[in-house]
Formats: structure tokens, sequence, C-alpha cells
């Protein structure tokens, strides 16, 4: 699953990044280090021109804020989306959560890079295994687009010319986890390269044209290393989130089981 990750950029670079058109974001969103489920994130997709009426315009790509955690539609609580904050790329044409998102509204999550922790061989006092957590991001450090659906789920207890009347929710799709990273972790999050993001984000595209957008990562574009326990409390936030935690500071007795699941940087012998 992908359950947090980074977005520290600001939103004229990811206007400038993802060459959109038009920023509806009202105020930027402060930096974040700790992303978790139901705050808001920034989020790129393509919507028709406003107020033309004309069906053969071209959609107008858009950089706008949403939270995290999908409402579908026909919800009748909102609460929903608190479970809704991945999609199983294996069944997101079929499952009635998802499909209708899937077939038209799809978006991207622009982010630095996303935390996964993996069960190591220590104990908590609870008897149960510590968790490592890892900060997997591109090994140039550029943009990682997360593929995305989003929804807009209309608050029935909000009068019509309530402006918060609407709400905009979205949520990542995962896939396997290529083979350096599965032993960290058997799921992340599907991302899209940037050839295929007009392909991805096209509200007409369908059927076939989606499935042959949905495959992992080629294998040795993702690079990652331990991080501090910080980010496992979401109260923590900021740059040092994501350094890399020197062996030193770790358990002695699992130094090497964390080491051999750390995927180098481009360049850095393994």
């Amino acid at each position: 699953m992908c359950g947090r990750y980074a977005s520290s950029r600001r939103p004229e670079d990811l206007v400038e990044e993802f060459e959109v058109a038009t920023s509806r974001v009202p105020a930027p969103l402060a930096a974040d280090w700790n992303v978790a489920p139901t705050k808001e994130v920034y989020a790129v997709l393509e919507r028709p021109p406003r107020s033309t009426g004309r069906d053969e315009e071209p959609a107008e790509r858009q950089l706008r804020v949403l939270t995290w955690g999908l409402v579908p539609s026909w919800a009748k609580d909102p609460s929903i989306g608190n479970r809704m904050i991945n999609a199983r790329v294996e069944t997101v044409a079929e499952k009635p959560a998802f499909r209708k998102a899937f077939a038209a509204r799809r978006c991207l999550l622009p982010a630095d890079g996303y935390y996964e922790w993996y069960p190591t061989s220590a104990l908590t006092r609870a008897g149960k295994p510590a968790k490592q957590p890892f900060f997997i991001r591109p090994r140039d450090h550029g943009v990682l687009a997360m593929a995305g659906l989003y929804e807009i789920w209309r608050d029935p207890t909000r009068d019509e010319d309530d402006p918060a009347r609407f709400r905009w929710t979205c949520t990542v799709l995962t896939t396997e986890a290529e083979d350096d990273l599965g032993h960290i972790h058997d799921r992340m999050p599907l991302t899209v390269d940037r050839e295929r993001w007009a392909e991805w984000l096209d509200p007409t595209a369908s059927g076939a044209d989606l499935r042959g957008l949905l495959t992992p990562a080629a294998p040795g574009r993702l690079e990652a290393y331990p991080v501090a326990t910080l980010v496992s409390n979401v109260r923590n936030n900021g740059p040092e989130l994501v350094e890399p935690l020197p062996l030193e500071d770790l358990d002695p007795d699992v130094v090497d089981e964390v080491e051999a699941r750390r995927v180098p940087a481009a360049g850095e012998a393994s």
C-alpha cells in the first residue's frame, strides 16, 4: 500500500513541470514531508473548459487541491474516504468504489517520494516486530508522478449556493512492487512515465487504452534507504524525515537485514 509520502514542491513549480494550463489552487499548501490520509494534496487532472458547452473543445489541464481518501459520488457518509486511500490496479476497473472514477476521472499525484515500513526481526516491548521506515524516491530526485483517481462528492447537508458543497477527493493506485522494492513491501504506488501523462489524464480514454498504461515502473528507477522512525508519527514534519539514517543509528541486531533492503542510488555501489 501507499500510506505516507512527501510533497515539498511549490505549486508554480508543478504548473511548469506538468504543463498545467490553469491553477485552481486557492492558497499554496505548505511543504509536507509526512503526507498522510485525509490531508490536502496537490493533484494534476484534466477537466472540460468552463462555461463553453462545447464537447469538441479539448480538456483543460489543471492543478487542484484534493483530499486524500476517495469518497465515491454515491456515498452516504464521507468518512468512507478514510478507507479509500489506495486502489489496487488489478481490480480498479471492477470495484464499485473506483470504476466510475477509473473510467473518466484520473489524475496524477506529484510526490518527492513515498515511505514504506519493513518489519524487522527485532521486537518491540509488546513483542511485535519493530518496523523500520524506508524512503523511496526517483534516483534522479525528480518528481514522482503517482497514478491517482479523483471523485467529486456532493454534500447533501449544504445549500446549493454553498461553495463548500462539493468535496474533491482522491486515491493512489498501487501495483506489485518491482523486485528490489519487494524486499521492503510487496506493493508500491503505480507511477506514470512523463511520455504517458497525457494519455493517463485524457478523460476520454478507456478500455484497452488504459490497460496498456497500467504497467509497473521499470526496475532501477527508484532508490530506497532507511530513515528515522520520526516519520511514523504524523505530527512530525520536516525535511529531516527524508534524511538517510546512518547505519550506526540502527539497532545492531538488524543492521544487516536493513542494509540488504536498501536500494542504492544511481552510481552507488550496492
